[in-house]
């Protein structure tokens, strides 16, 4: 059971492998998408029908027919992956051994839908992978394994995801061969260390130039690719796609006595576009305008003239 990208790597596993063998794919239905709103199938579907598996995509995934459905497969495993809907009690009970789910995350830390951009926008050193037995809760189950990998500073929310994706998918294989080998046992969590992490909007993606600039950059990384980090400037939406930290120090004020204020870009350069922030400075490095194209600072500049000091909004 999964829909996005992230899920795929662990059906291709989970498909390849000569040992297990995968019954149906469930995925969420086909919805409208683009300016056009044509119907588009998930990313798990397209792999399925490339894979010549049985796809399933029931609208709600406790129904009686959906129920009906998965019984008759007499499964012994479900694996979950960002599927997407929430399952009752009564579907957690079909698999013969266990429902396990693929989350992006060490838990008990970051349950819940955004682990991913949670854990680059607070700065942590490290993510990683782990799979669970499925309970009712939100992430709550026994843990049976986990992996994880370093998270640089560079790393975009894009980036984290596709390394945790391949983790996931390798993850899933010990971890099915380890419940049936009787080597991994389920681990209750420790839930007074669990936090939880809530699902993304676009507006989240709005910098708050009182942030350090350290903080800002990571906001923006965990930003990208959505919903997008962005700020306004004369009234018109600007998204930034990378930034870094500056390594010169700047005088808070200017010839003319201005004070630069979170959010005032002092400078525009071929390096890029230089901003104050609540602590710091950043330079912006990739933006996009109202064009809709993704552009190199200079390149911005070449068509959208900055005349410092100008400010984004707070």
């Amino acid at each position: 059971m999964g829909t996005p990208d992230f899920s795929v790597n662990a059906l291709l596993s989970l498909a390849k492998y000569k040992n297990f063998n995968v019954s149906l794919v469930v995925t969420q239905p086909d919805r409208p998408k683009g300016r056009g709103k044509k119907l588009a199938s998930s990313p798990v579907k397209k792999a399925a029908q490339k894979l010549g598996l049985e796809i399933f995509q029931p609208e709600d995934i406790n129904s009686k027919k959906s129920i009906e459905k998965l019984l008759s497969l007499k499964p012994d495993f479900f694996v979950v992956a960002a599927f997407g809907q929430i399952l009752s009690q009564t579907i957690l009970n079909i698999p013969k051994i266990y429902p396990i789910n693929i989350h992006a995350s060490l838990l008990p830390k970051y349950r819940g839908s955004s682990p991913i951009q949670t854990a680059i926008a607070n700065m942590d050193t490290k993510s990683g992978v782990t799979t669970m037995v499925m309970a009712k809760g939100l992430d709550t189950g026994d843990i049976l394994f986990s992996t994880s990998t370093p998270i640089s500073q560079n790393d975009t929310a894009q980036d984290l995801h596709d390394t945790l994706s391949l983790l996931g998918a390798n993850l899933i294989l010990k971890t099915i061969e380890g419940v049936l080998d009787s080597r991994v046992k389920p681990t209750p969590q420790d839930h007074s260390r669990a936090s939880h992490v809530k699902m993304l909007k676009k507006n989240d993606g709005k910098i708050n130039w009182n942030q350090s600039a350290r903080q800002i950059c990571a906001h923006i990384n965990a930003m990208t690719p959505w919903p997008g980090a962005f700020t306004m400037l004369d009234d018109k939406r600007i998204k930034i796609f990378k930034a870094e930290p500056a390594s010169h120090a700047i005088t808070r004020k200017t010839d003319h006595d201005t004070t630069y204020e979170p959010g005032m870009i002092y400078q525009c350069d071929k390096q890029g576009i230089h901003v104050a922030t609540g602590d710091g400075n950043l330079t912006i490095l990739e933006l996009m305008g109202s064009s809709g194209k993704r552009l190199q600072a200079f390149q911005f500049l070449n068509g959208h003239k900055i005349n410092p000091p100008a400010k984004f909004n707070l």
